[in-house]
């Protein structure tokens, strides 16, 4: 398949199973739990079929000019695959493997600020290949320390346009039927901001701890009731055996 957009030729074509994929380490420690945390809600949620894929620091694909490039987000939401996975293990490219990405997440950089380059030249960088080449509906830059969230949406002029959130500080994903926005807590021994899900109700989407959570809250509370009932019953039938009435059972 072959899409022209100004003088850039692009095509989609399968990674070649020999192309030595680039090794970078992430930015910081924090990027990687940031990343799974996105996935978990939405596996406990039940909201992450088998066909979709939301990866993290992995190579999606594309050639521009007849040069393979690739670039490895710090996480995306992949609406459907239309391969087998094992097809996909070391790379994806969109439109020959499945869909376009529908979200893309970068977390700002420690080094270069690479998110916001629109350089259109070999290698593109990260802006102009999101923008321009894969056509990303939605771009999200997030600032991990002071919990700044940027959201952008691609408009009918094919560019990104920052967004404004909305009342509750959260921008809204149509076709994820999701919210997107900032939360400030606690896991897996970070204490910080975190990007999380909201559905379509303001409810928010739990992490697997939390739920267990919640349910182990829910077990206590039942016990607490339960031993609440005995005690009443005690004390009941204690009362009947003073004015001498045996109690029942």
């Amino acid at each position: 398949m072959v899409v022209s957009i100004a003088s850039y030729e692009i095509t989609w074509e399968k990674l070649p199973d020999d192309f030595v994929l680039p090794d970078d380490p992430v930015d910081n420690i924090n990027q990687p739990p940031l990343a799974a945390a996105l996935t978990n809600s939405l596996v406990v949620a039940g909201r992450l079929q088998v066909t979709m894929l939301t990866p993290t620091n992995y190579g999606i694909c594309a050639t521009v000019n007849g040069k393979m490039v690739i670039k490895a987000p710090d996480w995306a939401y992949i609406p459907e695959i239309r391969v087998p996975r094992e097809d996909v293990i070391r790379s994806y490219t969109p439109q020959l493997q499945g869909e376009i990405p529908t979200l893309v997440i970068e977390f700002l950089s420690d080094t270069d600020g690479g998110e916001y380059s629109s350089k259109p030249t070999y290698p593109p960088g990260k802006w102009f290949f999101y923008e321009q080449v894969l056509r990303v509906p939605y771009y999200a830059i997030f600032e991990l320390t002071e919990g700044i969230l940027e959201f952008y949406h691609l408009d009918e002029s094919g560019q990104y346009q920052l967004q404004q959130p909305d009342e509750n500080q959260r921008y809204w994903i149509a076709e994820m039927s999701l919210f997107l926005g900032v939360w400030e807590g606690t896991r897996e021994n970070r204490t910080g901001y975190w990007l999380r899900w909201w559905d379509e109700e303001g409810e928010l989407l739990l992490w697997g701890e939390e739920l267990a959570e919640q349910e182990r809250e829910r077990a206590e509370r039942e016990r607490e009731r339960a031993e609440q009932e005995r005690e009443r019953a005690e004390r009941l039938a204690a009362q009947l055996r003073a004015a001498g009435i045996e109690p029942e059972g």
